[in-house]
């Protein structure tokens, strides 16, 4: 690779998509799934743009849904390159839908798609490093740093917590939840 970094502006890419009845739920609100669809496309574009490899999901981090969106509006998403590994990066997205008749704008969800870079063969590549450009990108890479620090201690205490113990089945009678063993 001639350029071992890489900005995040040259990872951006958006996409933008009218929603149709076909893509709406029981209650007549696009259906999340839907949007859960696009999102991983965009994933996939943004990381593959950016790391110049075939990319795949590696996790779904958080997709927070804010605001349902409705039929007839534009929905779009933007996606940059939050965080770089060796062959993995944190895809950051925002999704927006826009009334076309008013014009009005709302923040309908955010998510963060972990992807890996892979090799013709199939093994984990090399990503760029990431070049932040201005205090809004160092604060979504701080961000991510951060959520992986979250993610490896809730697997520490997963793996050393004892859900058998009498002290953990006791306390959860506070729950609205029935221990029932066999």
């Amino acid at each position: 690779m001639s350029n071992p970094f890489k900005t995040v502006a040259s990872s951006n890419i958006s996409i933008s998509e009218l929603m149709l009845p076909s893509h709406t739920n029981f209650s007549g609100k696009i259906h999340g799934g839907y949007i859960l669809s696009l999102l991983d496309q965009i994933a996939f574009a943004c990381a593959s743009k950016f790391s110049g490899n075939y990319c795949v999901t590696a996790s779904v981090d958080t997709v927070n849904f804010l605001n349902p969106i409705e039929v007839g509006e534009l929905v779009t998403m933007k996606a940059s390159v939050n965080y770089v590994g060796k062959s993995s990066m944190i895809i950051g997205i925002r999704v927006e839908s826009e009334n076309i008749q008013t014009g009005k704008i709302k923040h309908c969800n955010s998510s963060y798609f972990t992807m890996v870079s892979k090799d013709k063969d199939g093994t984990n590549a090399r990503v760029p490093g990431l070049i932040l450009s201005n205090l809004e990108e160092v604060r979504r890479f701080c961000n991510c740093l951060k959520q992986i620090a979250l993610k490896k201690e809730q697997d520490r205490h997963e793996e050393n917590f004892n859900y058998s113990a009498t002290e953990t089945l006791a306390s959860l009678q506070k729950y609205n939840v029935q221990v029932a063993l066999d």
